[in-house]
C-alpha cells in the first residue's frame, strides 16, 4: 500500500510539474511588437513637430522609455516592453501636443501684432473731417 501511495504522490508532482511547464508559455505575454511600433512613430512625430524645441524633456522621456522597451523586448521581458511603449507615446503624443500648441500661440502673438501695427498705420493715415 505504501508502494502505491508512493507512485500517486509521485504522479502528482509529476503532473504538477507538467502543468507549470505547459502553462508557462502559454501565459507569457506577446512580444509587444505592434505597441512598439507605434510608440517610435509617436516619437518622430513629437520630433518633427518641434518636440526638441518647445518640449525637450517630454520627448527626452519618450525617446528614454522607448530605449527601455526595446531593451525589454530585447530581454524577453515582454510585459515591461508594453508598458515602456505606452508610456513612450504618452510621453512623446505629449511633447508633439506640446510643441504644435506652442507654435500655434506663437502664430497667434504675430497675426495680433501685424493687426495692431495695421490699426496703428491706419489711425496715423487717417484724414481729419
Amino acid at each position: 500500500m505504501t508502494a502505491t501511495l508512493r507512485d500517486l504522490r509521485s504522479a502528482g508532482v509529476a503532473a504538477a510539474f507538467a502543468a507549470i511547464l505547459i502553462a508557462g508559455p502559454v501565459s507569457a505575454a506577446p512580444a509587444p511588437t505592434e505597441q512598439f511600433a507605434v510608440a517610435r512613430a509617436a516619437v518622430a512625430d513629437a520630433v518633427s513637430a518641434g518636440g526638441a524645441e518647445f518640449a525637450p524633456i517630454a520627448l527626452r522621456g519618450a525617446q528614454d522609455k522607448l530605449d527601455r522597451a526595446n531593451a525589454a523586448m530585447a530581454a524577453g521581458a515582454n510585459r515591461d516592453a508594453r508598458r515602456w511603449s505606452e508610456e513612450a507615446e504618452a510621453d512623446a503624443r505629449l511633447a508633439a501636443a506640446t510643441a504644435r500648441a506652442t507654435k500655434a500661440e506663437r502664430a497667434v502673438a504675430e497675426v495680433q501684432s501685424g493687426i495692431r501695427a495695421l490699426q496703428e498705420e491706419l489711425a496715423r493715415n487717417s484724414i481729419p473731417r
